[in-house]
């Protein structure tokens, strides 16, 4: 049985959110937990879904539903952490401080063998320090990346890095094509994932200078990977590619503003349906249908993003996740850990 370790004290909603998705995912999915952070408190929450069940968002809309789940059944270890690392510590300092964290033991859980994968909500600098620091890198990967699964008109897509590297080198992003197109391969399913390079202009010649010596790079790797070349920040979402390569400070401000975006029309579209009693009216007949939209996009369904590179799986997801996307982000770990998503990568480098 895979296990998954899960930061129970990182994020907005924890640990309540943290522990009830996580379980929620042990009933689905068929994974053991090891559960890290304050003893008493994570077996109050167990003691709570025990007997009242999981009462959360569901992803549906915003619809709420109550998960019943027999914690006694299910195959849960406690991992006691006196410590926790806040989000507005500086990662690298925090996690040589306090050894005794969530989210360092919770790792070390991985790098020891007693889980297979972590999933942690909570500061995405101490979840991908404490990674790099407690399983290592892959041979030949410079620096790990972020992979964010985005929905589009077709099919998902990947963009890497997604924040872990604010400044990089042509041969760092040549890395992220790798482990993008492996993980879009492997975990997604893309039997040929197209490789494109996020850039101002489709032309070879536009651009920065990372962005022109990435694209010649790419360029070169033709037998191994299939390169459609530099795509604009509008087509991400028109499927002209399934694996979007940037460097971690472009990729997380592409990021947040699709995050921004897309919040800022919903609420928009809701404001007008609530306006006058036509648009009410309209609203009323047009909520599956909005519904169906949000389910699509909404990042819970997702549940966290994959930090590719390192010699384990880390499955980061947001600060404010709640229990649906806890479940999501366990599934994502299971998933890779099932696939053998760094043994590829590898693979594909070596090779």
């Amino acid at each position: 049985m895979t296990r998954i370790a899960i930061d129970a004290m990182g994020g907005d909603h924890a640990p309540f959110e943290i522990v009830a998705g996580a379980v929620w995912a042990a009933s689905e999915y068929g994974v053991g937990l090891e559960l890290v952070g304050k003893q008493d408190q994570i077996e109050q929450v167990l003691d709570q879904i025990e007997q009242e069940g999981i009462y959360s968002d569901c992803g549906k809309g915003g619809r709420k539903r109550r998960v019943r789940v027999d914690v006694k059944k299910l195959d849960i270890k406690i991992t006691h952490a006196s410590e926790i690392i806040e989000m507005g510590e500086a990662p690298g300092q925090a996690i040589r401080k306090k050894k005794k964290s969530s989210i360092v033991l919770a790792v070390d859980a991985v790098a020891k063998g007693s889980s297979d994968a972590v999933v942690a909500a909570g500061s995405t600098g101490a979840a991908m320090a404490s990674s790099l620091f407690g399983l290592g890198r892959i041979p030949g990967i410079e620096r790990p990346a972020i992979a964010v699964t985005l929905p589009t008109m077709k099919k998902p897509i990947v963009v890497i890095d997604a924040g872990a590297n604010s400044s990089c080198t042509p041969q760092m992003l040549k890395q992220f094509a790798i482990m993008g197109l492996t993980f879009s391969k492997n975990v997604l399913g893309v039997e040929n994932p197209r490789v494109g390079v996020l850039n101002i202009g489709e032309e070879a010649g536009k651009g920065n200078e990372l962005a022109q010596n990435t694209y010649k790079l790419l360029e070169q790797e033709q037998e191994n990977m299939n390169f459609v070349g530099n795509i604009e920040g509008r087509e991400i979402f028109l499927n002209v590619c399934d694996v979007v390569v940037c460097d971690g400070f472009v990729g997380n401000v592409a990021l947040k503003i699709t995050e921004g975006t897309s919040s800022m029309l919903f609420r928009m579209i809701k404001a007008e349906f609530k306006s006058d009693f036509v648009g009410a009216i309209i609203g009323m007949l047009a909520k599956p249908f909005m519904r169906r939209i949000y389910e699509k996009i909404n990042y819970e369904e997702f549940g966290g993003a994959l930090l590719l590179g390192v010699k384990g799986i880390t499955v980061i997801s947001h600060g404010r996740s709640k229990a649906y996307a806890i479940k999501n982000a366990v599934r994502v770990a299971k998933e890779a850990v099932e696939t053998g998503v760094n043994k590829k990568i590898s693979e594909f480098i070596e090779g």
